[in-house]
């Protein structure tokens, strides 16, 4: 190698770190620092490194173009999504099987009855409103791919499962079917269902409460109203890391149209907003399908069923552990609701799910309520005879 040539290759070389330090100097911008983060706890320095280490920009060419590759070559995204067809994702959590998923299932299925039986000593009847997975509304979209046996009969097992233990749970998957012929009842690049599929659902647990007569009290009138649509980026998106260098690749956003729903009441009522809770007939205990006010879940149940709704919903933690704190909250404790609707998607069926934060012993005393109160009644009927 020549002299000059060497030079060349020196000053180029540097020229490229001085360029990418140059380029990654820039997302300092955008790095927020909060009261938290200071120089004597070290949460500072973590955050900026972490901050800088997600802006360098050889790293973000890095997972753009292995990404790309992966989609383009293979079909595939990171774990967490699934591709199907017509640029419809689908979460994995639907597709893959689950270790010991018999005993998860009758683990989780103990706890719901003990949740059951719970809510009911109370007087509060729960409803359990079991989301069809989307792989089971839209099998048309499905690509390669295709579900786990565990997850084929996971619908039909589960209410087969409750109904066999006197859990009341109204079928959503037959009103959702024909919902289709009048839009998207799921979002294509996102988990959850949109704002149509989460009021079919709410008109159908509505007339099932309805026929059972577990409401009572006067009507109240709420109104929805529709915002402009917009474009939605899906949460399984996530899984494509593909922004900013290939976004061209990514598919296309969903539309959106954001609802919100309020009360019809003339003005100045409501002066007893501060004791408001007392007065809620009905709890909304679930995950992120009622939690994210983006699907309108809520006001499509306060519409539905003529009444108010406390919402003790939660992103982000399955179905189980909102409703056990719901279980252990004041609320519940001190103005138990007449109906608590548990929005339980069917995927979370076979999960594990960590109850350290919960006392075993009380967990336990869930599980095992059933045959406690079994006991209870053949010690009774022992000391009758």
């Amino acid at each position: 190698m020549s002299r000059t040539l060497r030079i060349t290759y020196s000053l180029t070389f540097m020229g490229m770190l001085v360029g990418l330090g140059a380029w990654s100097v820039g997302g300092i911008e955008s790095f927020n620092r909060t009261e938290q983060m200071t120089f004597l706890n070290g949460k500072l320095a973590k955050a900026a490194e972490t901050h800088y280490d997600e802006q360098f920009p050889i790293k973000r060419l890095s997972t753009n173009l292995w990404a790309a590759l992966d989609f383009k070559l293979f079909n595939e995204g990171r774990p967490g999504v699934v591709l199907g067809r017509e640029q419809w994702l689908f979460t994995d959590e639907e597709f893959k099987p689950t270790a010991g998923a018999d005993h998860l299932m009758q683990e989780n299925l103990a706890l719901v009855r003990g949740i059951r039986d719970t809510l009911q000593r109370q007087g509060t009847q729960l409803v359990l409103a079991i989301v069809p997975a989307k792989t089971r509304l839209y099998p048309e979209y499905l690509g390669e791919e295709q579900p786990a046996s565990l997850h084929s009969e996971l619908f039909n097992q589960f209410h087969a499962q409750v109904r066999q233990a006197n859990v009341f749970a109204p079928d959503l998957l037959a009103p959702l079917e024909q919902a289709k012929a009048r839009g998207q009842v799921f979002l294509r690049t996102d988990t959850h269902w949109t704002p149509m599929g989460a009021e079919v659902v709410a008109q159908a647990l509505a007339e099932a409460v309805k026929r059972q007569s577990l409401l009572s009290g006067e009507p109240q009138a709420y109104i929805t109203e529709a915002g402009a649509s917009a474009p939605y980026k899906g949460d399984l998106t996530n899984f494509l890391p593909l922004d900013p260098l290939f976004s061209n690749l990514l598919p296309k956003p969903d539309t959106l149209q954001q609802r919100s729903t309020r009360p019809v009441s003339p003005e100045g009522e409501g002066g007893d907003a501060l004791f408001a809770d007392a007065q809620i007939p009905v709890a909304l205990v679930g995950t992120s399908y009622s939690a994210n006010p983006h699907w309108n879940f809520l006001g499509a149940l306060q519409q539905a069923l003529h009444s108010d709704v406390a919402s003790y919903a939660e992103d982000g933690h399955g179905p189980l552990l909102p409703m056990l704190k719901y279980l252990q909250s004041d609320a519940f404790k001190q103005h138990p609701p007449q109906v608590v609707v548990w929005e339980f998607p069917e995927r979370y069926l076979p999960m594990k799910n960590d109850l350290s934060a919960f006392d075993p012993q009380w967990i336990a005393q869930l599980k095992n309520t059933r045959k406690t109160e079994e006991n209870l009644a053949l010690s009774s009927n022992r000391t009758d005879h």
